[in-house]
């Protein structure tokens, strides 16, 4: 049986299970390595799949099924990445097998799936945690220190694009329905999440989308305003790369977040004037992902299962407002939308 280790940090290091070898499962994978976490296993469909992971990445199990996975009495958290229509199900068979989970973004399909996993997790008494990455980064948490600190006085408006020029095959898994392609869940989460992180539930929304023939969205546009008259936009876009770049904006200052802002970057806070107040260099070792997956375990060992930087209540939240996006655009995933489309895209 694989043995529980001491980090540096004092707190005892998680057995991570990966439920998926997928692309990002991957990339995950290198962030734990590089702060020394074990993953003892990886579940996938086929034992052909588990195994060829499994040796790549040297990781002493592999499982033929994600219930196997679960299952395994060494897994304490697992890694959910499959697509998103897989989210819900995946994330809800490891709680009932007693696992701590982190669910890859976007959390799930709808808003009742994800407060679906909120009401499991909290009977379990287990974590359930969105693997919003971005929220966890140091440049993130500097710059929500500056904005507490009052630098930039008045948060007015905040602006952020998640802009690429991703495949345009209908059957690949970002155009297709069936499989929650379209922008929004796979690009859209990032500025809308960091959005509610600085400015907080909207109080209005307006979206407009181009939709691809299959249904999905390829561009989708966001106008929200927020407490206090605070306005909000966002735009993301599969089938054309724009700057990746977001901005503050406060009655005193601004924050401009570099290029690729979701990810380890710098930014600067400059001040009415012109004058640069603030100058932030990134020096994040790895892909960075490894944050999120350092918080999840911190928040287990304290015992905070609601979450803290992201709390499962916000992640549902979240969830609402991407809901009222595709209701506004007409983007309906089959056999799990109740509502139909309240307005056309345009």
């Amino acid at each position: 049986m694989s043995r529980r280790v001491d980090t540096l940090e004092g707190m005892t290091a998680l057995r991570w299970g990966l439920l998926a070898a997928s692309g990002i499962a991957t990339t995950f994978a290198t962030a734990l390595r590089a702060v020394d976490r074990q993953i003892v296993a990886v579940g996938s469909r086929t034992q052909d799949a588990a195994d060829s992971f499994a040796r790549r990445l040297d990781i002493p199990r592999a499982h033929a099924s994600y219930e196997a996975l679960v299952a395994d009495p060494d897994v304490d958290i697992v890694y959910v990445s499959t697509p998103h229509p897989m989210h819900h199900a995946n994330a809800r068979l490891a709680l009932e097998y007693g696992k701590h989970v982190l669910v890859e973004k976007a959390f799930t399909l709808t808003q009742a799936q994800a407060e679906d996993l909120r009401r499991l997790a909290a009977e379990k008494g287990l974590l359930v945690m969105e693997a919003m990455w971005t929220r966890y980064l140091p440049h993130m948490v500097r710059i929500r220190q500056i904005i507490a600190e009052g630098t930039l006085g008045e948060i007015r408006a905040v602006m952020a694009d998640h802009t690429q020029s991703l495949p345009t095959d209908p059957a690949h898994r970002l155009n297709a329905l069936e499989l929650g392609g379209g922008a929004l869940l796979d690009l859209g989460i990032y500025p809308i999440s960091f959005i509610w992180d600085v400015l907080g539930e909207p109080t209005s929304i307006q979206a407009s989308a181009r939709l691809l023939p299959t249904g999905a969205d390829a561009e989708v546009a966001t106008v929200m305003r927020h407490a206090g008259g605070a306005i909000s936009t966002s735009l993301s876009s599969s089938r054309a790369a724009g700057p990746n770049t977001a901005t503050v904006i406060g009655t005193k200052a601004r924050i401009d977040i570099d290029r690729v802002w979701y990810s380890p970057t710098s930014f600067r806070v400059i001040a009415a004037d012109g004058t640069v107040i603030e100058e932030y260099k990134s020096d994040v070792k790895s892909n960075g992902m490894q944050y999120e997956a350092l918080a999840a375990e911190r928040l287990i060992a304290e015992g905070n299962l609601n979450g803290d930087l992201l709390p499962i209540a916000e992640s549902v939240a979240i969830m609402g407002t991407l809901d009222e996006i595709r209701r506004q655009v007409g983007i309906v995933y089959p056999d799990v939308d109740d509502a139909r489309p309240g307005g056309e895209a345009h």
